[in-house]
């Protein structure tokens, strides 16, 4: 199968501080306003909605915010760049590179659906180690669409043209079983994030972390 992995919450657990505050940095510098400290949900969003939330709190305007969306884009991957810690493997979740290494084996093909924009992707799962399971060219961002729905049918073109039938998401949050579902693809979700397994129901299969991984998948229909 294609399997689509998101990262935070997923196989990454509370290495968020950083890229948050890179986002926060890119919207000061791009676009001149404080950032509010009303609370934006995050939890499974991509990086460019998350953002378009925080400059409308500030009262940006959506054709001001379109505008700089590319010089926020990349002042953000700069600036996550310079904060992000040097080694982050201690944010790996539980059993993260022994799921990876069983899924490969069995001839699964492992790519990414993240609303991470992907410079910031790819440079937080290299320092946690995880970066070779990933191939360069591969899965869906937020640096690709602000719709996450949109991510699960671009990383399948991506891989080939792959099958609905043969594609899965996996990740922590119920917008990432939407996302799935807004593709038609499988879903397995984790509770590994914020969401306990009884909000995460929507998913074809539920498990408690990545080691039970291999097992899901035999289970999908």
């Amino acid at each position: 199968m294609l399997l689509l992995f998101d990262i935070d919450g997923t196989l990454l657990l509370k290495a968020a501080g950083e890229h948050r505050e890179a986002l926060h940095d890119a919207v000061r510098e791009v676009y001149g306003v404080d950032v509010p400290d009303a609370e934006v949900p995050v939890a499974g969003r991509t990086d460019r909605a998350i953002v378009r939330s925080i400059l409308e709190l500030a009262g940006l305007d959506g054709a001001r915010i379109d505008a700089d969306a590319d010089a926020w884009v990349a002042a953000a991957c700069a600036a996550y760049a310079k904060r992000c810690p040097e080694d982050l493997r201690r944010t790996l979740a539980p059993g993260a590179i022994a799921a990876l290494e069983e899924l490969r084996a069995e001839g699964h093909e492992l790519s990414l659906v993240t609303g991470n924009l992907e410079p910031i992707a790819r440079l937080k799962l290299d320092r946690a180690g995880l970066g070779g399971f990933f191939p360069a060219g591969q899965g869906g961002f937020g640096s690709d669409r602000e719709d996450r729905g949109a991510l699960p049918g671009l990383a399948r073109e991506r891989a080939g043209g792959r099958p609905r039938a043969g594609t899965a998401v996996i990740g922590d949050t119920p917008l990432d079983i939407a996302c799935a579902r807004a593709d038609g693809v499988h879903c397995v979700a984790v509770a590994t994030g914020p969401y306990p397994a009884a909000e995460l129901t929507g998913a074809d299969v539920v498990v408690a972390g990545l080691g039970e991984l291999a097992g899901a998948l035999a289970r999908l229909g």
